[in-house]
């Protein structure tokens, strides 16, 4: 069973904050690549759509000039560490069992590889999924993270997602009973 659902992490108002900073369209996309991922690759929906819609928290805007700079974030930026924290707390506020947040925050962190150092990550099936979800929206020199999309029709996004989640747990449960 849920304790904390897409609805509550998405109407908290630090959600609110961050994801609006980075790009609540991306992340309402992102979140719906995740759900239709994670049923292919058998990995849980739940997780998926709350790490996908997350993913992008940490963002930091890098401006030079007033002007976005995405060859200076494309340098210096962290965000997967920053975000990994902030979802992390978020969701340990909202009541999400502990090594739910913990598996989370790991997908937020390691769903990008552009702050490390040259190297082969080896990601497990929920890590991947956040990923390919994130590259699955994504648009040259980060305009994805400036598509618009209004609050009430994001919020009705985010229910029918939840639904969604629900009916699919809800499936795997029965077949548990079974």
């Amino acid at each position: 069973m849920r304790t904390v659902t897409l609805t509550d992490v998405f109407t908290h108002p630090i959600a609110q904050k961050y994801l609006k900073r980075s790009g609540l369209a991306h992340a309402i996309a992102t979140a719906y690549y995740a759900y239709h991922l994670a049923l292919r690759y058998g990995v849980n929906p739940d997780l998926a759509t709350k790490a996908a819609l997350l993913h992008d928290i940490g963002h930091y805007t890098w401006y030079k000039n007033g002007q976005w700079d995405y060859e200076q974030y494309k340098q210096n930026d962290i965000h997967a560490i920053k975000g990994a924290e902030r979802a992390h707390k978020l969701l340990i506020r909202l009541g999400e069992h502990p090594q739910n947040a913990k598996e989370i925050a790991l997908a937020i962190l390691l769903h990008t590889d552009s702050y490390l150092p040259e190297g082969e990550l080896k990601r497990n099936p929920l890590q991947a999924i956040v990923k390919w979800a994130d590259e699955a929206d994504e648009e040259p020199g980060g305009r994805h993270h400036y598509r618009t999309i209004s609050d009430d029709l994001a919020l009705k996004k985010i229910r029918q997602l939840d639904e969604l989640v629900s009916r699919q747990l809800g499936k795997e449960q029965l077949g548990d009973i079974v």
